[in-house]
């Protein structure tokens, strides 16, 4: 008898422990950089706009919480989600083995590949190794496409930066000969005044075990109920259209990818 009611009793202990630590997620933090267009930036006056932005925001209202945006630096994303600075990040971060082994990933709600810029006037022809042999190419660090430049252009000098705006402006300079990134994000680049310096040398084909299987939300591993309840949301808003009407006003195109 006095067993069973030492385990009744540690049974109850347990259930109100985990009640206790439940998260109530009527409110999410959700960290993004800020600087990263077409996708996220800041404008003059400090306003966060981008599609990952208005994809947080739609998936927000689906799951009927208030959402607060942190902005963080690119290098110490994953440090602070784990230091619980928020709750989730949304920031184009795609999903790979290296990084589910420090987070958890929601399932994708984009997918774009890399592709490379380069000056108009500039030697570069092709995005083999052999024609890149020598360049020096800038790249964001820690990032799938600086991942991508080390494994795939071993013969080129890579140059990496803490932002793309960095990049930009040593490419437009001819300080460096080429960058890589995310074939949308150079594009839109190349389309502003401030690319107008630029063209694009060529899509490169993605590799997923460099370059993941699209862009997902990072989760800590312990919060595996926020996750479902993201999953449930991006589902949501891809049923309802909400997905294709952000879509539309950022791209021509299908960014979810395949």
């Amino acid at each position: 008898m006095r067993i069973k009611h030492l385990a009744a009793a540690t049974a109850l202990v347990l259930a109100a422990v985990g009640s206790a630590e439940a998260k109530d997620w009527s409110k999410v933090r959700i960290g993004t950089e800020g600087a990263y267009p077409p996708f996220n930036s800041l404008t003059a006056d400090g306003k966060l706009v981008g599609f990952d932005i208005d994809i947080a925001d739609a998936l927000c209202e689906e799951m009927k919480v208030e959402c607060e945006f942190v902005v963080q630096d690119w290098d110490g994303m994953i440090p602070a989600l784990q230091a619980g600075k928020f709750d989730a990040v949304i920031a184009s971060m795609s999903i790979t083995e290296e990084r589910l082994q420090k987070v958890d990933f929601t399932n994708k709600y984009y997918n774009t590949g890399p592709a490379i810029a380069v000056p108009k006037d500039s030697a570069l022809t092709g995005t083999t190794d052999e024609a890149l042999k020598g360049a020096l190419l800038g790249a964001q660090s820690s990032t799938t496409h600086s991942n991508y430049a080390e494994e795939k252009f071993p013969s080129a000098d890579l140059k990496l930066y803490p932002t793309p705006d960095e990049y930009k402006l040593d490419v437009a300079s001819g300080r460096i000969d080429a960058v890589i990134d995310d074939v949308v994000v150079l594009s839109d680049w190349l389309k502003s005044d401030d690319g107008a310096c630029c063209k694009l040398l060529g899509a490169l084909t993605p590799d997923p075990e460099i370059n993941g299987i699209g862009a997902g939300i990072a989760i800590r591993k312990e919060d595996g109920d926020l996750k479902a309840k993201f999953n449930t949301a991006i589902e949501g808003i891809i049923a309802s259209g909400k997905y294709k009407e952000i879509n539309d006003k950022h791209f021509d195109f299908d960014v979810y990818g395949g």
